[in-house]
């Protein structure tokens, strides 16, 4: 297969068969380790919001620019969760695959998200309340704190259809950059594989439940401290926050199990010789 492919990466077929058994362990992990790397996660993920968001700060850059530059560095949290190790929510919709083959149960499948995903909201939390704490929301002028509450409040007024057709496009181009980077052999390899998919889904403005679980909380200290508020920003609060996260969350369970995990069980590991 690599012959025919004109490289060392695994085959998209080698690929399904390494994310059915990553799935397997991934799923049978004990609850102190899969929460520890849960946390993990969402810290990483927070990192390439806190990234992201400084770039978002800069106003003399254009419109794309500006996209596809914060785009570019969030990249920066899922590049950790792969190569450094972590349980992160979105990726592990991939899950789905595993499932399908019959190596893991319901039950499995749901204890691990359920889990993973708590795991990353503190993680995401915590960093947030961290870097409130530092100040480093000041920089600039206050811009990045200005940027900050401006996300978040956008996020908090997108109508909930919009919501969740956002979330499933976000994973379908996450849980892509996690099967690509399958492929690789190397650190570089997974960088090129995770950087073009994560930036393109930030740029297009899509939405990712992780990220959006260290934008609000950071936002929300922000109003709690009496930085100025965008348009829009005093409907930022709690119950905002969950009422964004419940239908993002429910999309990028779509997009990544259904459309990616899903998909690619059917073209390459559905009714193959030996199955169980």
């Amino acid at each position: 297969m690599a012959e025919l492919y004109g490289s060392d990466a695994f085959s998209p077929a080698e690929i399904a068969r390494r994310v059915e058994s990553v799935g397997v362990a991934k799923a049978r992990l004990p609850f102190l380790q899969t929460a520890m790397l849960g946390l993990l996660a969402g810290a990483f993920i927070g990192l390439g919001a806190m990234y992201f968001a400084l770039v978002a700060s800069d106003a003399t850059l254009g419109f794309a620019a500006a996209r596809v530059a914060g785009g570019v560095c969030f990249s920066l949290g899922l590049l950790l969760v792969i190569v450094a190790g972590a349980e992160l929510f979105t990726g592990n919709n991939l899950l789905a695959m595993a499932w399908a083959e019959g190596r893991i149960s319901s039950g499995e499948v749901l204890r691990n998200w359920v889990i993973v995903c708590g795991a990353n909201f503190i993680g995401a939390a915590g960093l947030a309340l961290l870097v409130f704490l530092s100040g480093h929301w000041q920089m600039n002028d206050g811009a990045i704190g200005a940027a900050v509450l401006r996300i978040a409040a956008g996020k908090a007024a997108l109508p909930a259809w919009r919501a969740f057709f956002l979330g499933v496009l976000c994973n379908i181009l996450v849980c892509m950059a996690v099967w690509m980077a399958f492929a690789g052999r190397s650190v570089v390899d997974k960088m090129v594989a995770i950087v073009f998919p994560i930036s393109a889904f930030v740029a297009a403005g899509f939405e990712h439940s992780i990220a959006n679980m260290y934008f609000f909380p950071l936002a929300l200290l922000l109003k709690e401290a009496g930085v100025p508020l965008p348009p829009g920003g005093e409907a930022l609060s709690v119950g905002a926050m969950l009422a964004n996260l419940g239908p993002v969350i429910a999309g990028n369970i779509v997009g990544g199990s259904v459309l990616v995990a899903l998909v690619y069980w059917v073209c390459y590991l559905r009714g193959r010789p030996g199955q169980n």
